[in-house]
Formats: C-alpha cells, structure tokens, sequence
C-alpha cells in the first residue's frame, strides 16, 4: 500500500473514533474483521500515536487556530490536523511538507472548501513555529 492510502486510512481511523469514541485499537480490529483490505501498518501506527498524544496535538493546534475552539472545528478538519501535527512533531523521517501537502489533499478530498486553507493555514503556522526554534 502507498503511504497516500495509508494516509488515508489513518485519517479514516481518527475520523471514526471523533464519531463514536472507542479506542483506534478496537477501531482497527473491528475493520480488520470485515474489511476486504487490512488496515496498514503505517496507518494504525500513525493512527494509535494520535490518539497517545492527543492532548498535546490539541494545545498545539489550538495555539494556531485563533479564535477557534479545538470543539468547533469540524471532525474532518480536526482528524485530519490531529495526523498532520502528529506527523510533523514525531515522525521526523516525514518531511514537513509532505506532511502538509498530504493533509490539505485530504482536507480536499474530504472536506468543506474551507477546510483546505484552513489545514494549510494552522499547520503552516506550527512549521514555521519549528522552523524557528530550530534555528
């Protein structure tokens, strides 16, 4: 599987648990049971390391969305800059702009056309941000 398709699932698998709230574990099992396609590695990796950093991805973001409370934003737009952050902050094998092109194709496949600018717009933000504390 492509790391796009991959990508791909794990924004499905956060996706999910926004909507019922069960573990990216049980999420996992559940698709394995009755899916024509396993759920990828990268994908449940990436998917279980959102959810164990969840908090932290929150206040960041939140840091960079002005004015937008982390409950507002759209579950689509949420999931989708929970994996993105996630990438950016502790996936250092990623670059950075992959991380944010992939999101704002998911942001676009997926989401509102608001969605896009907006992925684009907070994670930009957050790369800069690292940017410069790593000068």
């Amino acid at each position: 599987m492509k790391r796009r398709e991959a990508r791909e699932q794990a924004f499905a698998l956060l996706f999910a648990k926004s909507i019922n709230r069960e573990k990216i574990r049980d999420i996992v099992t559940a698709a394995n049971e009755v899916g024509e396609r396993p759920i990828d590695d990268f994908a449940e990796t990436a998917a279980t390391g959102v959810e164990a950093n969840e908090s932290a991805l929150d206040e960041k973001i939140s840091s960079f969305t002005r004015g937008w409370a982390i409950g507002r934003l759209s579950k689509v737009s949420l999931s989708i800059l929970r994996l993105a952050a996630y990438e950016i902050l502790y996936e250092k094998d990623i670059p950075v702009g992959v991380s944010i092109n992939e999101a704002v194709e998911l942001a676009k496949k997926y989401g509102t056309a608001e969605d896009a600018p907006f992925v684009n717009g907070v994670l930009g933000s957050l790369a800069r941000e690292l940017e410069a504390e790593n000068a």
